[in-house]
């Protein structure tokens, strides 16, 4: 049996990870407002409250997936005290929390001599850049991904892999808002596919790396864009 742990299962892409990873073998706590236990990613008490609920109900954890994120606008206009603010939550959800798990799954892997696997769902953001208003957003997925890099690099030895998916934009909710807020056809001018990734498409990149990628892969960036950002 493989234990997962998931975080933002709820909606959208987590959403998706978790159907794909509903089949015999995998034992799935997902993280969510809506499903799977509850936990705030703005509080510093979160990550690890979460890792505590998980590791109760499973026992061990062999997978951790990093998926929760926020996407907020923060225009360069705002007053200080609020743009900083808001690029402080941001950092804090979107990086912050999850390095703490993936501490606490390298230590956790450590402590019982096994390997395990990390996967950390950035952005194309991270090397392409975002608007504006999203320094903050751009930041935190690039962020996201070198960590993922270091991680894999550092535990390699000790059967600790580390992998990060890079989407583009992607037909969740918060995607859907951002492409008519942005003049929706303009946008999809610039994805020569034609149109945005579908939850589905990241979900499958994400269970592939959960249980599937040969260890050599350990420290692979993934990009599931339609080609709009290439490397």
């Amino acid at each position: 049996m493989t234990n997962i742990l998931l975080t933002g299962s709820s909606r959208g892409i987590g959403a998706a990870i978790a159907q794909t990873l509903d089949r015999p073998g995998v034992s799935l706590i997902g993280h969510g407002t809506r499903s799977g236990i509850p936990a705030d990613f703005a509080d510093p008490a979160g990550p690890q409250a979460l890792w505590n609920a998980a590791l109760e109900r499973l026992g061990t954890i062999d997978v951790l997936i990093n998926n929760a994120g926020i996407f907020e606008d923060n225009p360069l206009d705002r007053d200080a005290y609020a743009w900083v603010a808001d690029w402080e939550r941001t950092m804090r959800v979107n990086l912050t929390a999850s390095a703490e798990l993936c501490r606490l799954a390298v230590l956790h892997w450590q402590q019982r001599g096994v390997g395990g696997r990390i996967v950390n769902v950035a952005s194309r953001a991270a090397y392409r850049g975002d608007s504006p208003a999203h320094w903050h957003y751009a930041a935190s997925k690039a962020g996201m991904v070198a960590m993922t890099k270091t991680i894999a690099r550092g535990y390699a030895a000790q059967s600790i892999l580390a992998f990060a998916i890079c989407p583009g934009f992607t037909m969740t909710g918060m995607a859907a808002e951002y492409l008519s807020s942005r003049g929706g056809e303009k946008l999809l001018a610039d994805i020569p596919l034609g149109r945005v990734a579908e939850p589905s498409e990241v979900a499958d990149v994400a269970r592939f790396l959960a249980l599937e990628a040969p260890a050599s892969m350990t420290g692979s960036v993934i990009d599931v864009n339609g080609a709009s950002y290439v490397r």
